[in-house]
């Protein structure tokens, strides 16, 4: 199992319930050393100050907030511990919601809760009547300095706790320059070959289908050139020409969908079956795994 990172207990009315906070994801993110192009030596980064050049010891180095172009605000390290959130050892769940209410786009990190002692009774209860209700935990907790909203979910026998952003966090879409059918009228027809595209591409979800064939690649590539092999550039593959027959589009990509999918011919359109909207797993296949690849 892995490491615990936070232990506590889960709290809600006069019920307590220890527990123990483990990764529940393990990225695999492909990271690049830099290093000096005449002798591979490895490049080291030092803190120089802007105005003089020169470097600057850790011990020189204050806290400063930008209010405007070029002028800070000194924040000094005293004064920002007392403002710190009460140091707490509980997860301190305020209201339990509906699921399907929360946007996917408030998930952030996800973590595994077990159980810590002996505490798998009342963890076990927990799990089971979250389970059976459809009901998610919305609370508050404390990890090393900051202050975490986090929603508390029950898979497969365990206990889910994703951190999650405040609502002044997420952009709202009404801020965006997005046009919607009010505005481009779409034909009846476009709209029905449109429904029908996305029931014959619909299925069930399986997350092991999905590869990340960059980073498959990216590793082939230097397995080979640690082996001392000579790599040749593939070429840039054609980008598809943009759609000037939406009408056209739709037909064909229906045509080949039902020839790849034969079955979905069959399957009954999303828009008469009742939603299943499932936030959190979102996040993860998000917010939700977050998409891996090669960084530098």
């Amino acid at each position: 199992m892995p490491r615990a990172i936070w232990s506590g207990s889960i709290s809600f009315g006069l019920v307590n319930v220890p527990v123990k906070l483990v990764t529940a994801t393990s990225p695999k993110d492909i990271r690049f050393h830099q290093l000096h192009a005449s002798d591979g030596g490895r490049i080291n980064q030092k803190r120089v100050c802007s105005l003089d050049g020169e470097e600057v010891d850790y011990s020189e180095i204050v806290k400063g907030y930008e209010i405007h172009r070029g002028q800070y605000v000194i924040v000094e390290p005293e004064e920002l511990e007392g403002l710190a959130p009460e140091s707490s050892r509980s997860i301190d769940i305020e209201e339990f919601v509906d699921l399907a209410e929360i946007d996917p786009l408030y998930f952030e990190h996800s973590y595994y809760l077990v159980p810590d002692g002996p505490a798998a009774r009342p963890y076990a209860l927990l799990a089971e009547a979250m389970a059976g209700t459809g009901k998610v935990g919305i609370g508050r907790f404390v990890l090393r300095t900051k202050q975490y909203l986090a929603a508390l979910r029950p898979r497969e026998g365990a206990l889910v706790l994703s951190t999650m952003l405040f609502a002044d966090e997420v952009v709202e879409s009404t801020e965006l320059e997005v046009a919607t059918t009010k505005d481009t009228r779409p034909s009846e027809r476009e709209l029905t070959m449109a429904r029908q595209l996305v029931s014959s591409l619909s299925a069930e979800w399986d997350p092991t289908k999905y590869k990340d064939d960059y980073r498959e690649k990216v590793m082939e590539l230097i397995e080979a050139k640690a082996e001392g092999n000579e790599i040749a550039t593939p070429e840039e593959p054609e980008r598809p020409a943009p759609v000037l027959d939406l009408m056209a589009a739709l037909e064909a990509s229906l045509a080949r969908a039902q020839q790849d999918h034969p079955s979905s011919q069959h399957r009954p359109s999303s828009q008469h079956r009742p939603s299943s909207q499932n936030g959190a797993s979102s996040q993860n296949g998000a917010h939700g795994r977050p998409r891996k690849r090669a960084s530098a």
